[in-house]
């Protein structure tokens, strides 16, 4: 079965209840069993029955934390286009990325590049030795940045 078949059948076999412990997991992945619970009237026993069966079936594959680059003093922003080696499945980049707390965002998109990934950095340094650490992951071939100046619309 392909992957994207895989996934509609995983979602297919979702319920409303699964589908709303996914969506507080996702605000808040340190949410304790039972405070989901009590948002979506189970108790917290059935909560981690639910939890663990999605783990099994592989619909959450972990948890992580997301820091605030602001606060950490990251205001040195740029975008990568990187470019993989033939053959790199994006679940490879994603792996590879996931790895570094810098990375915001990241994308696969049309065109030349196979990723687009969004980095905070505290200085020009940091955020050197950061883009030389990526592009030194399997996978990757060489890559491409550009510095943000200043924001105009966000």
């Amino acid at each position: 079965m392909s992957s994207s078949r895989a996934h509609e059948v995983i979602g297919a076999d979702l319920d409303e209840t699964d589908r709303q412990l996914l969506a507080r997991l996702g605000s808040d992945g340190r949410a304790s069993y039972a405070e989901i619970g009590l948002q979506v009237n189970l108790s917290a026993t059935a909560v981690r029955r639910r939890i663990d069966r999605l783990r099994a079936r592989g619909v959450v594959r972990g948890f992580t934390v997301v820091l605030d680059p602001a606060v950490l003093g990251w205001q040195t922003e740029a975008f990568v286009e990187v470019y993989c080696r033939e053959r790199t499945a994006p679940e490879e980049i994603l792996a590879s990325l996931r790895q570094f707390p810098e990375v915001v965002a990241a994308w696969t998109v049309t065109g030349d590049p196979d990723a687009l990934v969004h980095l905070r950095a505290a200085d020009m340094r940091h955020l050197e030795a950061v883009i030389e650490r990526i592009r030194r992951e399997p996978g990757v071939q060489r890559s491409r940045s550009s510095v943000v100046l200043s924001q105009l619309i966000g």
